[in-house]
């Protein structure tokens, strides 16, 4: 009986450790895509101000490993760094030089820096960047 309670015990932790690591990399596979920022704290500029022409993008390439997108106005790309729910965009990354009226870039670039972690929401739609434990910036899926 006790063996049986034994094998019991570790088929159980196996099977619930088996299905926590699904539940992780599901997560990070839904990362995957394109995002469009529709929200960013922090600037006192209205967000239709800072990004009255093109809002601002981030592309997931989880098979490649890369990000890339547009802040506005300039592309970025640099090497994705995520474990888990942490993400950082802290590595240089490439970014072109046309010239651009207004903060909204600066403000996008910067904020990317801070952020480290990731939540995204039950529907898969929206994905918020997070610095400690507030939201930073929110995106929509596309």
């Amino acid at each position: 009986m006790k063996k049986i309670i034994l094998v019991l015990t570790i088929f159980s932790l196996a099977f619930i450790s088996c299905n926590s690591f699904k539940t992780t990399t599901n997560k990070t596979a839904s990362l995957e895509g394109t995002w469009e920022l529709n929200y960013v704290t922090g600037p006192r500029i209205a967000f239709d101000g800072l990004y009255p022409n093109k809002k601002p993008t981030i592309t997931f390439d989880l098979k490649e490993n890369s990000i890339s997108g547009s802040n506005s106005c300039n592309r970025y790309s640099g090497k994705l760094n995520v474990v888990g729910n942490k993400i950082s965009f802290k590595e240089p990354m490439a970014v072109t030089k046309m010239f651009c009226p207004g903060e909204g870039e600066n403000i996008y670039m910067s904020m990317l820096q801070k952020i480290d972690s990731y939540s995204i929401s039950e529907d898969g739609k929206t994905l918020n960047f997070i610095m400690g434990d507030i939201a930073m910036m929110r995106f929509e899926k596309k």
